[in-house]
């Protein structure tokens, strides 16, 4: 049972690193306003870059990719430090190395753990951003190489298109792609598979302005609904 419990937690531990309201805060800080109620409503970095420029989006920004960085290390320790308390549980009767097998697969819960932390914060209404920059720090902390290739194609469709939604769908698209070619666990395809669709998901209003061909660019001072 305590197995079970601290596993338990190290999920809740991974949403709160990835609830930790950094763009909420920022508007809080420095404008006295709440983020939800302007521009796209959401608390990530863009509407940061939006409403309150760019120094506090970069800061924002860094900060949300730390989040996924330190929720994956994070579980990367806390998960094998549970072998002391497997003689308490059913995984005692399990081989030594099956039970080395699960960890990727709790790494993984915890990546689904922190994206779903930022996107839905227990302490705004689970209001919150759209998980591309945590989705980013977590690339980067369990294939370097995807995330790298992430921000190459969104660096890309900025530059061309000067629209961040678009590079933030394109993105996740090719972090699918490339997990999926690449020599990684099952568990952390599985993972990016289902946290770029997430993302994707998570981008369904900016995909209708994006074929209306209202979605504002980077720049472009524009009325947003979300």
């Amino acid at each position: 049972m305590a197995f079970w419990i601290a596993s338990i937690i190290g999920l809740a531990t991974a949403y709160l690193f990835g609830s930790i309201p950094t763009g909420y805060m920022a508007g809080r800080l420095l404008k006295g306003i709440d983020l939800r109620e302007h521009g796209s409503k959401s608390t990530g970095a863009t509407n940061v870059l939006r409403i309150l420029g760019k120094w506090p989006a970069l800061a924002v920004l860094v900060i949300d990719v730390l989040k996924g960085v330190a929720a994956i290390i994070f579980s990367r320790w806390f998960y094998p430090s549970l072998d002391t308390l497997a003689s308490t549980s059913l995984l005692s009767m399990i081989d030594p190395q099956n039970q080395k097998a699960w960890v990727p697969w709790a790494v993984c819960l915890a990546g689904l753990a922190v994206l779903l932390g930022h996107s839905r914060p227990i302490w705004l209404n689970f209001r919150g951003g759209k998980s591309v920059a945590t989705g980013l720090g977590l690339l980067l902390a369990i294939a370097w190489p995807v995330g790298l290739g992430a921000v190459v194609v969104f660096g890309v469709v900025l530059a061309t298109f000067r629209i961040v939604s678009l590079g933030s769908i394109l993105a996740a698209m090719a972090a699918i792609a490339l997990i999926c070619c690449l020599e990684q666990p099952l568990p952390y395809r599985l993972l990016v598979i289902a946290g770029g669709i997430y993302v994707i998901l998570r981008h369904r209003a900016n995909i209708r302005r994006l074929l209306a061909g209202t979605e504002p660019r980077v720049g472009q001072s524009a009325l947003i609904k979300n």
